[in-house]
């Protein structure tokens, strides 16, 4: 019974672990991408990071998926989630996209997965669409201070505009491919199989960046936390969140993520909190709540 309660109780705190976890995405960017290109960092991210899963599958005596489709399933979602959207991401930052707007279009997913679901049938209730709308409008009123004239949320290009776009489309298909096509099979060998797939993908475009990389510091600890926390933690909370719970509840936890930023912006840069930030937290968090509660039996 004590083992049943831990057990439960980590299950409860997952998605909140999860969302503290990702919203330090954009604060190591913040650290890292002044230092080195983008494409090149997620290349190295993503080889430092096989090599740490297949030790861990290696230690553990993990077994590797035994169906092909599983692989194919895998590297797809792994080109999807981490290629596709990492690197959209990275890349609009690169390209002088601010922290608030880029934080503001991928928090977009969750109503494209609504949006999704209910066109093949599968619509969300009233109240889950009250939780969406109310999400989305405390996250503009959270990143709304990042758009006054002169901030850093103020560039915003064609180019990173597009990069933008590719991170949203890519982590929305990739939670509904996962969630239709991926089997449930071992987190470790699971993040091993996609992270291969997205450094075949990555690899190539690193190869063209003429921009060398830096190692200070700075990018050290930025590659040493994206490795470590961001990849085998936040990736494998991911991928269990998928397989346990509806793809519009996983989504709307995005919805979380850039008011956790402002926060850890706030404690380690100093970023002022508005009253609208208080406000848009407020509302995001009311908005999750509606979407993930379980109906009364």
């Amino acid at each position: 019974m004590v083992g049943n309660a831990a057990d439960n109780s980590w299950l409860r705190a997952m998605p909140w672990v999860f969302v503290l976890i990702w919203s330090t995405g954009f604060i190591v960017a913040r650290y890292g991408m002044p230092h080195a290109p983008p494409m090149t960092f997620l290349a190295w991210r993503y080889a430092l990071s096989i090599l740490c899963f297949l030790l861990w599958v290696w230690l553990a005596k993990v077994a590797w998926p035994k169906d092909r489709k599983q692989w194919l399933h895998l590297a797809v979602l792994g080109i999807l989630m981490h290629a596709g959207y990492l690197g959209g991401v990275w890349a609009a930052v690169k390209a002088g996209m601010g922290s608030g707007l880029s934080a503001l279009i991928v928090g977009l997913q969750p109503v494209l997965t609504a949006i999704w679901l209910a066109a093949i049938g599968s619509a969300a209730t009233r109240r889950q669409w009250l939780g969406l709308t109310l999400g989305l409008t405390g996250l503009v009123l959270v990143v709304s201070n990042k758009f006054v004239a002169g901030s850093e949320g103020d560039t915003a290009t064609w180019l990173n505009l597009s990069f933008a776009a590719i991170a949203l489309v890519s982590i929305t298909i990739g939670t509904l491919y996962q969630k239709r096509f991926v089997q449930a099979c071992d987190v470790r060998s699971a993040n091993a199989v996609q992270l291969m797939a997205a450094l075949a993908v990555t690899l190539p475009l690193a190869l063209l960046e003429t921009e060398g990389m830096s190692w200070n510091g700075e990018l050290m600890g930025a590659m040493a936390w994206s490795v470590l926390a961001l990849t085998l933690g936040g990736s494998s909370l991911l991928y269990l969140l998928i397989q346990r719970g509806a793809a519009a509840s996983v989504a709307s936890l995005m919805y979380l993520v850039p008011p956790c930023t402002a926060l850890l912006a706030w404690m380690l840069f100093g970023e002022p909190i508005t009253v609208f930030t208080v406000l848009g937290m407020a509302l995001t968090a009311l908005g999750v709540s509606l979407v993930i509660r379980l109906p009364k039996r």
